[in-house]
Formats: structure tokens, sequence, C-alpha cells
């Protein structure tokens, strides 16, 4: 199988994960993103620590991948922890979406930091798609969800930007397991003060849930990895919005949630500009090899 199917279905597993882990994370209740954050990350650094020990992989980085591990950590932290707070306080599947931008903006910032070429069109595409977040934000003073809407869209841009780190480090050689290990224990470490001073009780249940957030998002940490590590974004990206499909249908089922028609019209023009951007992909690549 070559590297671009197995990173598609390493893509829809991660898909399929995180809707999943977002769905923990809505049923775990009234806590603080960030104490939900850590524990998210805490069972996921357990599983990247035994993968190490199984695999024998050496607990360290190259020297010059340690830039890209630390940006990696610091824009994936903030992915989320904002991609938690919008999950908290809106339909299940405008967080989902608004988080799922971060493929177009991967796009960009794999222009950015890797020099990965993008053309006119490209960059029409992801304006397109930004266009359609706008009918889901709904950006005006009467939208009682507007601010957890823009939160829930800055964690799709970090997110983004640290997809396009892993990208890096997978070009460079780091191993999936070590550069998981990396960001969970990272991000524990910068939230742990935080869960100290401002720990919150939790119901044995709400324990039960964000260990299911955890379990779920490290089969997504795992997966999302390793498909960025074998395929550039712009070729695998499109097959991530299977994950608004899993969210809206969890959130109809678990919580009786139905979006709007803005945000139905908003899920519309992204996808559609997704499709869009794989088809146009595809068609460059035709061409190159043509030539």
């Amino acid at each position: 199988m070559s590297k671009k199917y197995r990173g598609i279905i390493y893509i829809v597993l991660s898909a399929f994960c995180f809707a999943f882990m977002n769905m923990f994370v809505r049923l775990a209740g009234e806590l603080p993103s960030v104490q939900k954050s850590f524990f998210r990350n805490f069972v996921a650094a357990g599983f990247a620590f035994m993968i190490l020990l199984k695999d024998r992989v050496p607990f360290r980085c190259k020297k010059e991948n340690l830039i890209y591990l630390l940006l990696r950590a610091v824009f994936g932290t903030m992915g989320i922890l904002c991609n938690f707070y919008a999950i908290d306080h809106l339909v299940l599947a405008d967080a989902s979406m608004l988080n799922k931008m971060s493929p177009f903006f991967a796009v960009l910032f794999s222009f950015l930091v890797l020099k990965e070429k993008v053309t006119v069109p490209q960059a029409l595409i992801v304006a397109g798609a930004f266009i359609g977040s706008m009918f889901v934000v709904k950006p005006t003073f009467l939208n009682m969800d507007l601010i957890p809407s823009v939160i829930g869209l800055s964690g799709g841009i970090c997110a983004g930007a640290a997809y396009t780190m892993v990208r890096k480090l997978g070009e460079n050689g780091e191993k999936g397991p070590f550069i998981v290990f990396f960001f969970s224990m990272f991000s524990c470490v910068m939230t742990l003060p935080w869960l100290i001073f401002d720990y919150h009780p939790m119901t044995a249940m709400q324990l039960a849930m964000l260990l299911m957030a955890g379990l779920s998002a490290a089969g997504g940490q795992f997966s999302i990895t390793s498909a960025y590590t074998c395929a550039p974004a712009k070729e695998i990206s499109v097959y991530d919005y299977s994950q608004i499909i899993f969210a809206a249908f969890l959130g109809f089922v678990v919580f009786g949630q139905i979006p709007d028609i803005l945000s139905w019209l908003g899920y519309g023009i992204i996808c559609t500009m997704a499709v869009v951007m794989f088809l146009y992909n595809t068609k460059s690549d035709h061409e190159k090899k043509e030539c």
C-alpha cells in the first residue's frame, strides 16, 4: 500500500477517534478546559511511553528537531485548550467543524514554514473555506456563542500550525510515538500548575469520561501523526472532514443537538472547498507526472 493510501486510512481513523474524544469531553460536564486537557494528555503520554519502551525507541530527539517539537507542543496545547472550551459551549458539530479548519491553515503554514508552494487557486480555496467558517462563527453582536466560536476557530488555526510541525518532523525522520510523547508530556507540565491551584473535584463518572476521552485522544493522536508523516496535508486533509459526520451523528444521538441552517451552510462551503482542494491537488500531481 502506498504512503498516500496509508495516510488516508490513518486520517479517517483519527477523525473517528477525535469525534468520540469530543463526545466524552462534553459528557465530563462542568470542568475547566485545563483540567480536561491534563487528563486527556496524561493518558496519551502513558500510551506513548509504553510504545517507546516496547519498540526501544530512545527518549531523545535530533538536535535540529527540538525547535519543531517545541512549536508542535506549544501550538498543540493551545489548540486543545481552545477546542475543549468550544466543545463545552457550542453544538458538537460546530466545535468539530471549526477545529477542522486546521487542514486549510496547515496548507498556509506549510507555505510559510516548509516552503511548500501554494498556488493562486489553492489560496482562493483557503479563503473560501475561511468564508464558510464565518457562517459557523456568525460574527454578530447578537450571537451569544460568538466568543466560543472565535476561540474554536483559533483552536483550528493552532492545530494547523501543530500539524505542519508534525509534517516537518516526519520529513526529518522523527518517530511518531516520540512526537506524541513529547507533545503530551509538554501539555501535562504546562497545565499542571493550573490543575494544582484550581482543581475541581470530580465524580467517578466524570473521571471515567475524561479517561475515555484520553483513550480516544491517544488513538486519534497516533493516527493523525502517522497520517501527516505518511503524506502531505494537501493530499489527505480532505478525508479529515469525515469527523463532521461522526460528530453530527454523536451530537444528535447523545445530546439531541441539531445545528442551525447557517451552520449547515458553513459546513457545506467548507467541505466543498476541501473537495475542490483535493481535486485540484490530484489534477496538479497528474499533470506533473505527465511532464
